[in-house]
């Protein structure tokens, strides 16, 4: 399975966020060990920087992302991904970009916290991390 993982949970992951951790620890295990290929947009890795290194500091957040990038691929972002994102605006310009990112690179899933902010009527499944876990149990 293909997935798009939200930042919510990269920030859940980086942070040690209960009661997130376990499962964002959990995906990212899956994920090292090929039984999930996660993508993150290029966008999260701004983002994620941003709302990390005051906690962490720089070069912690640099190295964390460093490590991301060993694990996933990254979702480029567009042009065309922006556009529909703005035209398309559900509730929040950053899940809609996430959602069309995934959308066009033809992932089966995005994992996210924040099923809500996606569309009802998605063309591809919003999974919370605990659903997507349901899988491998």
């Amino acid at each position: 399975m293909k997935i798009q993982i939200d930042t919510n949970i990269v920030i859940d992951y980086a942070l040690i966020r209960q009661p997130f951790y376990d499962d964002a620890d959990l995906i990212f295990s899956l994920i090292e060990q090929k039984k999930l290929e996660g993508f993150i947009s290029a966008t999260t890795f701004t983002d994620v920087f941003y709302i990390i290194k005051k906690p962490r500091g720089k070069e912690w957040t640099l190295n964390f992302l460093q490590q991301l990038l060993t694990i996933c691929k990254v979702t480029t972002v567009d042009e065309r991904i922006v556009k529909q994102a703005l035209l398309n605006h559900y509730k929040d310009l950053e899940d809609d970009i996430q959602y069309y990112t995934a959308l066009f690179n033809n992932l089966d899933a995005i994992v996210t916290r924040n099923q809500k902010d996606y569309p009802k009527n998605s063309k591809i499944e919003i999974l919370t991390p605990k659903q997507l876990l349901k899988y491998f149990t």
